[in-house]
């Protein structure tokens, strides 16, 4: 790890939960009181499976002081940017949700107030009522100087490009900030394959999950209706750059063809949306060669660097991107400047 850079290392999806969050996904569990099976599976390893790993991850994601700081340092991590973790607050029924994502917000504005150069974050909002999802959203950025949205992907089974959530975005564009889009595990009607062969989590089925929320964004519609809309991706876009060509050929003729009355003419290519609307973080994906294609495919200003803490927290990954074969004006951007832009650091 060099400390030698001349610039900071801000990591853009890093997890944390307040202890009340914990509590309650907790309490859900114990009452059965879920259907979903992806958390039912998840969370349930990560809270009652007593293993040296999920003990280490379920303490490091309750924690925004010293432990935090101290493996930030280790790092060579000058910032991150905190968000909740998967699946926020978007399990609970709307009152639950809405109730928890306003104290999650309030327990992480405190957290930057007492580390302002460490941290900066995310908020928590609950799509399960969209206006007040859009309220807290205000809230969250201009009374507590939060940054933007997170949206763990699905809430109990829908997706953001239905219209009813549009009021989410409509916030955020008018408070231009962005709407990062983490992964959930798929869900029921979905999950079941991915189960079968233990691929639900991290390992496919996150990104098969959000890969399909993103596409379905662009697809419906909703950027061109909000052009101003940015939306992170994590895992290095969740398998999309690879897809571009491919997205766009099949997507024209199947818009040409009139077969799904779902999908409306767009302004313009799917690929122009996935370059001009979304930004991308390598969280989880500290590997040269995909780094450098979504880079090369994307474009250096939409490329970011992620960690994913603390799942995967590697402290010496960071010599993988220090060695990236750019120059050092596309490395300080990959690092820091294109963060403090998206984000507004």
């Amino acid at each position: 790890m060099r400390n030698d850079l001349g610039f900071k290392r801000i990591a853009t999806e890093e997890a944390f939960a307040t202890k009340d969050l914990i509590r309650a996904y907790r309490e859900l569990l114990a009452r059965k009181g879920s259907s979903d099976i992806g958390f039912n599976s998840l969370m349930g390893y990560y809270l009652t499976n007593p293993s040296e790993r999920t003990r280490a991850v379920s303490e490091r994601l309750q924690d925004l002081g010293t432990r935090r700081i101290d493996d930030m340092n280790a790092t060579g991590i000058h910032m991150q940017i905190l968000s909740v973790t998967s699946p926020g607050v978007q399990i609970f029924d709307a009152a639950t949700g809405t109730a928890l994502a306003r104290a999650t917000n309030d327990e992480l504005a405190a957290a930057i107030a007492a580390h302002p150069a460490r941290f900066a974050g995310l908020a928590a909002i609950a799509p399960q009522d969209p206006r007040a999802a859009a309220a807290e959203l205000e809230r969250g950025v201009q009374k507590l100087g939060l940054k933007g949205a997170i949206v763990n992907s699905h809430t109990q089974g829908e997706y953001l490009d239905d219209p009813k959530f549009w009021d989410i975005f409509a916030a955020a564009e008018a408070l231009d900030v962005p709407v990062y889009i983490h992964p959930n595990t798929p869900p029921n009607d979905m999950i079941k394959p991915f189960m079968a062969r233990g691929l639900d989590g991290a390992v496919f089925g996150f990104a098969v999950e959000t890969g399909l929320h993103a596409l379905r964004l662009v697809v419906s519609g909703v950027f061109d209706k909000f052009p101003g809309l940015r939306i992170g991706l994590g895992h290095l876009g969740e398998g999309l750059p690879y897809w571009l060509f491919r997205i766009d050929f099949m997507h024209g003729a199947s818009v040409r063809s009139g077969r799904y009355a779902s999908q409306p003419k767009l302004e313009r290519k799917a690929s122009e949306y996935l370059r001009e609307n979304f930004f991308y973080t390598t969280s989880g994906m500290a590997w040269t060669p995909p780094i450098r294609y979504v880079q090369d495919v994307m474009g250096m200003d939409r490329l970011l660097y992620a960690m994913d803490y603390p799942y995967q927290f590697v402290p010496e990954e960071v010599n993988v991107t220090d060695e990236l074969a750019i120059s050092y004006e596309n490395l300080k951007a990959f690092y820091q400047t294109n963060a403090e832009r998206i984000f507004k650091l």
